[in-house]
């Protein structure tokens, strides 16, 4: 299986430092501050970019149980809600995610969405944080 590298350089204190963060395939470079980590600074933040990774991994995953049991999506759709609290601390991950599958009732598309909410790769790494799970099946 492939590993990954992603870089991250800050210069400065905590609050008039700033830094970049880019991925070693080089798709994402970006800034990030004090201002946009705990404010509403423009750049991105290391929540943020967890926050895409999860959202990509659960909709990648689930594609893949859907599929291997015969149910083709034509569309999963995710969005991961990242709390960061006092401390600071990651206290809770809320993907909410929306899929096209074509013959699959909800009772089933529940099973496989918390399924794979407790078993993409991502969802594994991040077990010491609660992750909420809003699956809607679209018709």
């Amino acid at each position: 299986m492939a590993t990954r590298i992603s870089f991250a350089e800050w210069k400065g204190t905590i609050k008039e430092g700033s830094g970049t963060m880019k991925l070693g395939s080089g798709a994402f470079e970006g800034p990030f501050s004090f201002a946009s980590r705990f404010e509403s600074g423009p750049g991105t933040n290391p929540e943020e970019l967890l926050g895409a990774a999860h959202a990509g991994c659960f909709s990648m995953a689930l594609s893949g149980a859907l599929s291997s049991a015969g149910f083709i999506p034509r569309r999963i759709a995710t969005t991961a809600t990242v709390h960061l609290d006092a401390g600071p601390k990651i206290t809770l991950i809320e993907l909410a995610t929306d899929a096209d599958v074509p013959k699959l009732d909800d009772a089933a598309f529940q099973r496989y969405a918390e399924d794979t909410k407790k078993n993409c790769p991502v969802s594994k790494a991040l077990t010491g944080v609660e992750i909420r799970l809003k699956a809607t099946l679209v018709k």
